[in-house]
Protein backbone atom coordinates (compact mmCIF):
# COMPACT_ATOMS: atom_id res chain seq x y z
CA UNK A 1 0.00 0.00 0.00
CA UNK A 2 1.14 3.23 -0.83
CA UNK A 3 1.42 6.33 1.45
CA UNK A 4 -2.00 7.68 3.10
CA UNK A 5 -2.48 11.01 3.90
CA UNK A 6 -5.96 11.72 4.41
CA UNK A 7 -8.75 13.65 6.59
CA UNK A 8 -10.91 10.80 7.95
CA UNK A 9 -9.75 7.11 7.95
CA UNK A 10 -13.06 4.43 8.15
CA UNK A 11 -12.63 0.77 9.70
CA UNK A 12 -14.63 -1.68 8.21
CA UNK A 13 -16.03 -2.11 4.53
CA UNK A 14 -19.53 -3.01 5.25
CA UNK A 15 -23.11 -0.71 4.77
CA UNK A 16 -21.95 1.17 8.14
CA UNK A 17 -18.51 1.77 7.09
CA UNK A 18 -19.43 2.98 3.71
CA UNK A 19 -22.49 4.98 5.07
CA UNK A 20 -19.88 7.08 6.99
CA UNK A 21 -17.47 7.00 4.18
CA UNK A 22 -20.06 8.79 1.98
CA UNK A 23 -21.36 10.88 4.50
CA UNK A 24 -17.94 12.77 4.75
CA UNK A 25 -16.78 12.34 0.95
CA UNK A 26 -19.55 15.08 1.03
CA UNK A 27 -18.41 17.51 3.37
CA UNK A 28 -15.48 17.24 0.83
CA UNK A 29 -13.36 15.70 3.09
CA UNK A 30 -10.47 13.25 1.87
CA UNK A 31 -11.40 9.45 2.84
CA UNK A 32 -9.70 6.03 3.03
CA UNK A 33 -11.97 3.42 3.86
CA UNK A 34 -9.87 -0.14 5.59
CA UNK A 35 -11.73 -3.49 5.16
CA UNK A 36 -9.60 -6.64 6.74
CA UNK A 37 -11.54 -8.84 4.24
CA UNK A 38 -10.95 -9.02 0.27
CA UNK A 39 -14.48 -8.11 -0.32
CA UNK A 40 -17.48 -7.38 2.74
CA UNK A 41 -18.91 -10.51 3.79
CA UNK A 42 -20.39 -9.74 7.27
CA UNK A 43 -23.81 -8.62 8.09
CA UNK A 44 -23.93 -6.20 5.39
CA UNK A 45 -24.01 -8.92 2.41
CA UNK A 46 -26.16 -11.40 4.50
CA UNK A 47 -29.80 -9.67 5.41
CA UNK A 48 -32.39 -8.92 3.46
CA UNK A 49 -31.81 -6.04 1.80
CA UNK A 50 -35.06 -3.98 3.90
CA UNK A 51 -34.93 -0.37 4.42
CA UNK A 52 -37.67 -0.51 7.15
CA UNK A 53 -38.78 2.27 9.22
CA UNK A 54 -41.70 0.53 10.43
CA UNK A 55 -39.36 -1.44 12.79
CA UNK A 56 -38.15 1.82 14.79
CA UNK A 57 -39.56 3.09 17.82
CA UNK A 58 -41.51 6.36 17.70
CA UNK A 59 -39.39 9.64 17.97
CA UNK A 60 -35.86 10.09 17.42
CA UNK A 61 -35.36 6.62 15.83
CA UNK A 62 -37.99 7.16 13.23
CA UNK A 63 -36.49 10.14 12.12
CA UNK A 64 -33.56 8.79 12.37
CA UNK A 65 -34.65 6.15 9.85
CA UNK A 66 -36.84 8.14 7.73
CA UNK A 67 -33.74 10.34 6.90
CA UNK A 68 -31.63 7.63 6.28
CA UNK A 69 -34.39 6.72 3.84
CA UNK A 70 -34.03 9.93 1.94
CA UNK A 71 -30.74 9.49 1.61
CA UNK A 72 -30.64 6.37 0.55
CA UNK A 73 -32.98 7.09 -2.25
CA UNK A 74 -30.92 9.89 -3.36
CA UNK A 75 -27.55 7.40 -3.17
CA UNK A 76 -29.56 4.34 -5.01
CA UNK A 77 -30.66 6.98 -7.94
CA UNK A 78 -27.09 8.37 -8.24
CA UNK A 79 -25.19 5.48 -8.27
CA UNK A 80 -27.59 3.60 -10.38
CA UNK A 81 -28.38 0.47 -8.11
CA UNK A 82 -31.69 -1.09 -8.64
CA UNK A 83 -33.84 -0.57 -5.97
CA UNK A 84 -37.71 -1.56 -5.36
CA UNK A 85 -40.10 0.73 -3.59
CA UNK A 86 -42.08 -2.41 -2.21
CA UNK A 87 -43.77 -0.96 1.16
CA UNK A 88 -44.71 -3.74 3.46
CA UNK A 89 -47.76 -5.87 4.27
CA UNK A 90 -47.77 -7.57 8.09
CA UNK A 91 -50.29 -9.78 7.35
CA UNK A 92 -53.06 -11.06 10.54
CA UNK A 93 -54.19 -14.54 10.18
CA UNK A 94 -55.55 -14.72 14.05
CA UNK A 95 -57.94 -12.27 16.63
CA UNK A 96 -54.79 -10.95 18.43
CA UNK A 97 -52.67 -10.25 15.37
CA UNK A 98 -55.78 -8.09 14.19
CA UNK A 99 -55.99 -6.28 16.97
CA UNK A 100 -52.23 -5.35 17.34
CA UNK A 101 -52.27 -4.00 13.47
CA UNK A 102 -55.38 -2.03 14.31
CA UNK A 103 -54.95 -0.85 17.19
CA UNK A 104 -51.43 0.51 15.54
CA UNK A 105 -53.06 1.51 12.31
CA UNK A 106 -54.86 3.69 14.22
CA UNK A 107 -52.11 5.16 16.11
CA UNK A 108 -49.91 5.51 13.21
CA UNK A 109 -50.40 9.28 12.49
CA UNK A 110 -50.22 10.56 15.73
CA UNK A 111 -46.79 8.70 15.85
CA UNK A 112 -45.17 9.70 12.70
CA UNK A 113 -46.06 6.21 10.89
CA UNK A 114 -47.72 6.20 7.24
CA UNK A 115 -49.19 2.84 7.77
CA UNK A 116 -53.09 1.81 7.15
CA UNK A 117 -55.66 -1.32 8.00
CA UNK A 118 -56.38 -3.15 4.86
CA UNK A 119 -59.36 -5.80 5.05
CA UNK A 120 -58.61 -9.63 3.81
CA UNK A 121 -59.62 -8.49 0.17
CA UNK A 122 -57.18 -5.26 0.15
CA UNK A 123 -54.50 -7.01 1.03
CA UNK A 124 -55.16 -10.02 -1.50
CA UNK A 125 -55.32 -7.16 -4.18
CA UNK A 126 -52.12 -5.79 -2.99
CA UNK A 127 -50.41 -9.32 -2.59
CA UNK A 128 -51.44 -12.16 -4.70
CA UNK A 129 -48.64 -14.19 -2.50
CA UNK A 130 -51.10 -14.18 0.38
CA UNK A 131 -52.31 -17.25 1.72
CA UNK A 132 -56.29 -16.08 1.72
CA UNK A 133 -57.81 -18.86 4.04
CA UNK A 134 -58.09 -17.48 7.13
CA UNK A 135 -56.59 -13.85 6.30
CA UNK A 136 -58.31 -11.39 8.33
CA UNK A 137 -56.63 -8.68 6.89
CA UNK A 138 -53.03 -6.69 7.25
CA UNK A 139 -51.36 -3.42 8.30
CA UNK A 140 -49.51 -1.97 4.52
CA UNK A 141 -47.03 0.57 5.22
CA UNK A 142 -45.40 1.92 1.93
CA UNK A 143 -41.98 3.56 2.97
CA UNK A 144 -40.46 -0.03 3.14
CA UNK A 145 -37.75 -0.12 0.00
CA UNK A 146 -35.84 -3.29 -0.94
CA UNK A 147 -32.20 -3.76 -2.00
CA UNK A 148 -30.24 -6.20 -3.11
CA UNK A 149 -27.13 -6.06 -0.29
CA UNK A 150 -24.78 -8.30 -2.78
CA UNK A 151 -25.56 -5.44 -5.85
CA UNK A 152 -25.00 -2.68 -2.74
CA UNK A 153 -22.07 -4.45 -1.24
CA UNK A 154 -20.68 -4.63 -5.22
CA UNK A 155 -21.49 -1.15 -6.51
CA UNK A 156 -21.05 1.62 -3.66
CA UNK A 157 -17.42 0.99 -3.10
CA UNK A 158 -17.03 1.55 -6.63
CA UNK A 159 -19.40 4.56 -6.69
CA UNK A 160 -17.53 6.02 -3.66
CA UNK A 161 -13.94 5.94 -5.54
CA UNK A 162 -15.76 7.45 -8.97
CA UNK A 163 -18.13 10.07 -7.51
CA UNK A 164 -16.43 10.92 -4.47
CA UNK A 165 -12.72 10.46 -4.76
CA UNK A 166 -12.61 7.76 -1.45
CA UNK A 167 -9.62 5.27 -1.48
CA UNK A 168 -11.16 1.47 -0.78
CA UNK A 169 -8.27 -0.73 0.76
CA UNK A 170 -9.75 -4.29 0.61
CA UNK A 171 -7.60 -7.18 2.06
CA UNK A 172 -6.18 -4.28 4.87
CA UNK A 173 -6.78 -4.75 8.36
CA UNK A 174 -6.31 -2.28 10.88
CA UNK A 175 -4.24 -3.13 13.90
CA UNK A 176 -3.69 -0.34 15.54
CA UNK A 177 -5.19 3.87 16.23
CA UNK A 178 -2.70 6.41 18.06
CA UNK A 179 -4.01 9.86 15.82
CA UNK A 180 -2.76 10.21 13.47
CA UNK A 181 -1.18 7.03 13.22
CA UNK A 182 -2.99 4.16 12.10
CA UNK A 183 -1.16 0.81 11.53
CA UNK A 184 -3.01 -0.87 8.72
CA UNK A 185 -1.67 -3.56 6.99
CA UNK A 186 1.74 -3.83 7.92
CA UNK A 187 1.59 0.33 6.67
CA UNK A 188 1.57 3.43 8.25
CA UNK A 189 -1.25 5.51 7.76
CA UNK A 190 -2.05 9.70 8.84
CA UNK A 191 -5.34 10.73 9.63
CA UNK A 192 -6.96 13.77 11.44
CA UNK A 193 -9.98 11.36 12.75
CA UNK A 194 -11.20 8.04 12.37
CA UNK A 195 -14.73 6.19 12.47
CA UNK A 196 -14.37 2.32 13.21
CA UNK A 197 -17.28 0.27 12.14
CA UNK A 198 -16.53 -3.10 12.22
CA UNK A 199 -19.38 -4.89 13.12
CA UNK A 200 -18.62 -7.54 15.95
CA UNK A 201 -15.22 -7.42 16.06
CA UNK A 202 -14.84 -6.57 19.13
CA UNK A 203 -11.84 -7.75 20.09
CA UNK A 204 -9.04 -5.74 17.68
CA UNK A 205 -9.31 -2.11 18.60
CA UNK A 206 -10.83 -0.53 22.03
CA UNK A 207 -11.50 -4.36 23.62
CA UNK A 208 -11.93 -2.60 26.51
CA UNK A 209 -14.50 -0.02 25.91
CA UNK A 210 -16.37 -2.43 23.86
CA UNK A 211 -16.28 -5.04 26.70
CA UNK A 212 -17.87 -2.09 28.85
CA UNK A 213 -20.51 -0.97 26.33
CA UNK A 214 -21.85 -4.25 27.02
CA UNK A 215 -22.16 -5.44 23.62
CA UNK A 216 -23.10 -9.08 22.51
CA UNK A 217 -23.76 -10.78 19.24
CA UNK A 218 -26.64 -12.04 17.56
CA UNK A 219 -26.52 -14.92 15.06
CA UNK A 220 -29.52 -15.46 12.39
CA UNK A 221 -30.55 -17.95 9.81
CA UNK A 222 -31.51 -16.87 6.57
CA UNK A 223 -32.19 -18.78 2.95
CA UNK A 224 -33.14 -17.97 -0.58
CA UNK A 225 -34.57 -19.75 -3.27
CA UNK A 226 -34.17 -20.37 -6.96
CA UNK A 227 -35.38 -17.24 -9.39
CA UNK A 228 -38.91 -17.41 -9.73
CA UNK A 229 -40.28 -18.78 -12.70
CA UNK A 230 -42.03 -16.69 -15.36
CA UNK A 231 -40.99 -13.52 -13.23
CA UNK A 232 -43.74 -13.93 -11.02
CA UNK A 233 -43.69 -10.82 -8.09
CA UNK A 234 -43.79 -11.02 -4.60
CA UNK A 235 -45.50 -7.30 -4.13
CA UNK A 236 -44.68 -5.79 -0.81
CA UNK A 237 -41.85 -7.43 1.47
CA UNK A 238 -44.54 -9.84 3.70
CA UNK A 239 -43.94 -9.83 7.72
CA UNK A 240 -45.84 -12.65 10.12
CA UNK A 241 -47.85 -11.77 12.66
CA UNK A 242 -44.32 -12.91 14.99
CA UNK A 243 -42.95 -9.55 13.57
CA UNK A 244 -44.80 -7.84 15.63
CA UNK A 245 -43.36 -9.19 18.85
CA UNK A 246 -39.95 -8.48 17.02
CA UNK A 247 -39.95 -4.68 16.38
CA UNK A 248 -39.50 -2.26 19.09
CA UNK A 249 -42.58 0.03 17.01
CA UNK A 250 -45.35 -2.12 18.11
CA UNK A 251 -44.51 -2.30 21.75
CA UNK A 252 -46.65 1.06 21.94
CA UNK A 253 -49.78 -1.19 21.18
CA UNK A 254 -51.83 -2.28 24.92
CA UNK A 255 -53.19 -5.43 22.59
CA UNK A 256 -49.64 -6.58 22.07
CA UNK A 257 -49.05 -8.65 25.44
CA UNK A 258 -52.11 -10.71 24.54
CA UNK A 259 -50.06 -11.93 21.38
CA UNK A 260 -47.29 -12.41 22.77
CA UNK A 261 -48.62 -14.94 25.44
CA UNK A 262 -50.45 -16.73 22.96
CA UNK A 263 -47.23 -17.46 20.65
CA UNK A 264 -45.55 -18.47 24.15
CA UNK A 265 -48.47 -20.42 25.11
CA UNK A 266 -48.79 -22.65 21.35
CA UNK A 267 -45.36 -22.00 19.64
CA UNK A 268 -42.62 -21.80 22.33
CA UNK A 269 -39.82 -23.29 19.96
CA UNK A 270 -40.35 -20.66 17.74
CA UNK A 271 -39.77 -17.93 20.71
CA UNK A 272 -36.73 -20.52 21.83
CA UNK A 273 -34.54 -19.50 18.73
CA UNK A 274 -36.01 -15.92 18.41
CA UNK A 275 -37.83 -16.42 14.83
CA UNK A 276 -40.01 -14.03 13.30
CA UNK A 277 -40.46 -13.95 9.53
CA UNK A 278 -39.88 -11.50 7.11
CA UNK A 279 -40.16 -12.88 2.98
CA UNK A 280 -38.50 -10.54 0.56
CA UNK A 281 -37.47 -10.77 -3.25
CA UNK A 282 -34.26 -9.72 -5.16
CA UNK A 283 -34.86 -8.02 -8.45
CA UNK A 284 -33.34 -11.27 -9.92
CA UNK A 285 -36.27 -12.99 -8.69
CA UNK A 286 -34.70 -14.61 -5.53
CA UNK A 287 -37.12 -14.66 -2.34
CA UNK A 288 -35.37 -14.64 0.70
CA UNK A 289 -36.55 -16.03 3.91
CA UNK A 290 -36.21 -15.78 7.39
CA UNK A 291 -35.03 -15.24 10.45
CA UNK A 292 -34.12 -16.70 13.82
CA UNK A 293 -31.83 -14.91 16.57
CA UNK A 294 -29.54 -16.86 18.99
CA UNK A 295 -27.87 -14.16 21.31
CA UNK A 296 -24.91 -14.58 23.57
CA UNK A 297 -20.93 -13.43 22.86
CA UNK A 298 -20.26 -16.77 21.18
CA UNK A 299 -21.28 -17.70 18.03
CA UNK A 300 -22.45 -21.62 17.14
CA UNK A 301 -20.78 -21.79 13.80
CA UNK A 302 -23.37 -25.06 12.72
CA UNK A 303 -26.14 -24.00 11.75
CA UNK A 304 -29.69 -25.82 13.25
CA UNK A 305 -31.63 -27.60 10.62
CA UNK A 306 -34.56 -27.62 12.84
CA UNK A 307 -34.28 -23.57 12.89
CA UNK A 308 -34.44 -23.49 8.82
CA UNK A 309 -37.54 -25.82 8.96
CA UNK A 310 -39.55 -24.12 11.33
CA UNK A 311 -39.04 -20.88 9.75
CA UNK A 312 -40.57 -22.42 6.22
CA UNK A 313 -43.32 -23.92 7.78
CA UNK A 314 -44.12 -20.66 9.26
CA UNK A 315 -43.62 -18.91 6.34
CA UNK A 316 -45.83 -21.70 3.91
CA UNK A 317 -48.42 -21.00 6.29
CA UNK A 318 -49.21 -17.17 4.71
CA UNK A 319 -46.97 -17.01 1.59
CA UNK A 320 -47.94 -18.76 -1.34
CA UNK A 321 -44.27 -18.60 -3.40
CA UNK A 322 -44.71 -19.88 -6.78
CA UNK A 323 -41.49 -21.86 -6.76
CA UNK A 324 -40.05 -22.90 -3.01
CA UNK A 325 -36.41 -24.84 -4.14
CA UNK A 326 -33.61 -23.46 -1.75
CA UNK A 327 -30.73 -22.42 -3.67
CA UNK A 328 -28.83 -20.66 -0.54
CA UNK A 329 -28.38 -20.83 3.23
CA UNK A 330 -26.46 -19.00 5.43
CA UNK A 331 -26.14 -17.38 8.97
CA UNK A 332 -25.04 -13.75 9.57
CA UNK A 333 -24.07 -12.55 12.72
CA UNK A 334 -24.31 -8.97 13.91
CA UNK A 335 -23.74 -6.69 17.16
CA UNK A 336 -26.01 -6.02 19.55
CA UNK A 337 -26.63 -3.84 22.64
CA UNK A 338 -29.29 -5.22 24.55
CA UNK A 339 -31.24 -1.85 25.52
CA UNK A 340 -29.71 0.27 22.76
CA UNK A 341 -30.52 0.87 19.36
CA UNK A 342 -26.90 1.31 18.81
CA UNK A 343 -23.64 2.08 20.32
CA UNK A 344 -21.66 5.01 19.13
CA UNK A 345 -18.66 5.85 21.65
CA UNK A 346 -15.50 8.00 21.96
CA UNK A 347 -12.97 6.30 23.42
CA UNK A 348 -10.15 8.48 22.15
CA UNK A 349 -9.73 12.26 20.92
CA UNK A 350 -11.04 12.36 17.09
CA UNK A 351 -12.08 8.66 17.64
CA UNK A 352 -15.29 7.27 17.37
CA UNK A 353 -17.12 3.79 17.18
CA UNK A 354 -19.75 3.13 15.80
CA UNK A 355 -21.61 -0.21 15.89
CA UNK A 356 -24.59 -2.43 17.60
CA UNK A 357 -27.27 -1.49 15.11
CA UNK A 358 -28.51 -5.13 15.24
CA UNK A 359 -30.60 -5.95 12.41
CA UNK A 360 -31.43 -2.42 11.57
CA UNK A 361 -28.23 -1.26 9.60
CA UNK A 362 -29.44 -0.74 6.36
CA UNK A 363 -32.31 0.92 7.66
CA UNK A 364 -29.89 3.61 9.84
CA UNK A 365 -27.08 3.87 8.20
CA UNK A 366 -27.17 6.64 5.77
CA UNK A 367 -28.84 8.77 8.78
CA UNK A 368 -26.61 7.16 11.60
CA UNK A 369 -23.61 8.48 9.32
CA UNK A 370 -25.06 11.74 9.19
CA UNK A 371 -25.27 11.97 12.60
CA UNK A 372 -22.00 11.39 13.28
CA UNK A 373 -20.12 13.59 11.01
CA UNK A 374 -22.37 16.35 12.80
CA UNK A 375 -21.36 15.38 15.92
CA UNK A 376 -17.67 14.82 14.93
CA UNK A 377 -17.57 18.75 13.61
CA UNK A 378 -15.37 17.47 10.88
Amino acid sequence: MSSVDVDVAIVGGGIIGLAHALAAARRGLSVAVFERGPRCTGASLRNFGTIWPIGQPPGEMLELARRSRHRWIELLESASIPYQPTGSLHVAYRSDEVDVAREFAERAPDLGYNCVWLDADAVAERSAATVRRGLCGGLWSPDELTVDPREVLSALPRYLVERHGVQMHFGCAVTSIELPIIRAGGSTVHANAAIICSGDDFETLYPDALRSAGMTRCKLQMMRTVPQPGGWRLGPVLASGLTFQHYASFRVCTSLEALKQRIAEETPELNRWGIHILISQTTAGEITIGDSHEYGPEVDVFDKREVDDLITRYAQSFANIAEWSIAQRWHGVYAKHPDKSFVSLSPAERVRVVTGLGGAGMTLSMGLAEATMRELAL
